[in-house]
């Protein structure tokens, strides 16, 4: 059971050194208790004393981290039942699978699937983050082959290598080196030699169950022999049977907190259907229902987009807007004759405001004021955004360094303020730009430096 702030006060040296950034250890510990900060933080905490906050702090589901450097992928680290409670703490991973019978054409074409499908949107990157290899013959040469042409074609994936020889995922686990798999899987029949092997390789280890019951007799066995990183398969190959298995399983994780069941999950849509719309449907329920990671058969883009929008609607923190970085944003390449505008760092404002700039083919500078992530007529409401606070920071942008005119384009919404900024800014021309983004590109293209 989670530790209270007062809990973990008693268990510091309290000095209130605030080498930790935190000003007093009760603070801290508050902060600590809230997940907000690290116990690892303080420098003097003993080690005992971490590994029990630790232990008492750790997530109901357990996170694992396959993979390392550009092609990490962390899973689980969930501690409720549905976002609106607290927030989902890492999206779900899309991996493509790829078959040891496949051509090598086919081999090819996921791979450059994988790298080519992204998309950008509100400043996040968005595309599939892991690949799976199935040994379809249990020919090891083979299996290692096409496990090297995923590593050297793919550099930023998260492996998964699927097999039913501990030989051969030994094999290929060597190959990975520091791109730690994940192993895939142990049954009834192996879970010995695989507990073994993923010990001995160091890599997180898939257990696939032929039902619930047997998925946590699988794990209780992996658990005793000290295998704590785990994701788990319940075996089932019914998007019903699936779903029921993943909601109790996270309920009994949660809310039971019953630690045979406290892994993330992995579901198989590619293996629940031949159709790849039916797929990708099937893809979406998980995606909403607590898989961690879903394995489809191919990447084609009308069927990913969608799922990757889904992934990051849900797993947005609800709790925490997201914003871009403070500073001036070149647009079209500007020069000092260029306009310079002003908008808040909300980033669906950004991306709306800056796309209509990009549109209009006019080289712009905007600048980006910190408005903690509220929209702009939000952020004059709450005084984020007033004139004080927009001349201090048009002041200390050095936007004066950049161009020769001194005229800045405001908001529509803030057109109120025209008269404080120009006080405020007495040297400038203040003025006020459609209300609408989508009348940007007709305004910029008829604007001229004031005389």
């Amino acid at each position: 059971m989670a530790l209270t702030g007062i809990q973990i006060l008693k268990m510091l040296p309290k000095k209130n050194c605030k080498e930790c950034g935190i000003p007093t250890c009760l603070a801290f510990a508050m902060k600590v208790a809230a997940g907000q900060i690290d116990i690892e933080k303080c420098p003097y905490v003993s080690d005992e004393v971490k590994a029990a906050i630790n232990e008492a702090s750790a997530p109901p589901v357990r996170a694992v981290k396959i993979g390392s450097g550009d092609a990490t992928f962390l899973t689980g680290g969930e501690s409720c039942m549905f976002r609106h409670e607290k927030r989902f703490e890492n999206s779900t991973g899309i991996a493509v699978l790829i078959r040891t019978d496949m051509d090598e054409a086919d081999i090819d074409g996921r791979i450059n699937r994988f790298k080519s499908l992204r998309y950008e949107r509100v400043g996040v990157i968005m595309k599939s983050s892991l690949i799976a290899v199935k040994d379809a013959d249990g020919n090891q040469e083979r299996f290692i082959t096409v496990i090297q042409k995923v590593l050297t074609g793919a550099h930023d994936a998260a492996l998964i290598l699927i097999s039913d020889s501990v030989d051969n995922l030994t094999g290929g686990a060597k190959i990975c080196g520091d791109r730690k798999p994940l192993l895939y899987g142990a049954t009834q029949a192996n879970v010995t030699d695989m507990a073994l092997m993923a010990k001995g390789m160091g890599c997180p280890l898939g257990v696939r169950g032929v039902d619930l019951d047997d998925t946590i007799d699988l794990t209780e066995k992996l658990l005793a022999e000290g295998l704590k990183d785990l994701v788990i398969d319940t075996g089932a190959r019914s998007m019903k049977a699936a779903l029921e298995n993943s909601i109790v399983a996270r309920r009994s994780a949660v809310k039971g907190r019953f630690k045979p069941l406290g892994f993330p999950l992995i579901a198989f849509p590619c293996e629940m259907t031949d159709n790849p719309m039916l797929e990708a449907m099937i893809a979406s329920v998980f995606i909403a229902r607590y898989a961690g990671i879903i394995v489809l058969s191919d990447l084609q883009g009308e069927t990913l987009f969608p799922l990757l929008l889904e992934q990051l609607n849900i797993f947005t923190d609800p709790q925490r807007p997201m914003v871009v970085q403070e500073d001036i944003y070149t647009i079209n390449g500007p020069n000092e004759n260029s306009p310079v505008l002003i908008t808040c760092n909300f980033s669906l404002t950004y991306f709306i405001v800056s796309g209509e700039i990009e549109s209009s083919r006019v080289p712009a500078w905007l600048l980006v004021k910190d408005t903690e992530g509220l929209s702009v007529l939000t952020a004059w409401a709450a005084g984020k955004f007033g004139a004080d606070q927009t001349a201090g920071f048009v002041k200390k942008s050095g936007i004066m360094n950049k161009v020769n005119h001194r005229e800045l384009i405001i908001p529509g919404y803030l057109a109120n303020i025209k008269g404080e900024l120009e006080e405020e800014l007495p040297d400038w021309t203040i003025t006020v730009a459609p209300r609408e983004a989508g009348h940007l590109p007709a305004f910029l293209k008829e604007w001229k430096p004031a005389a």
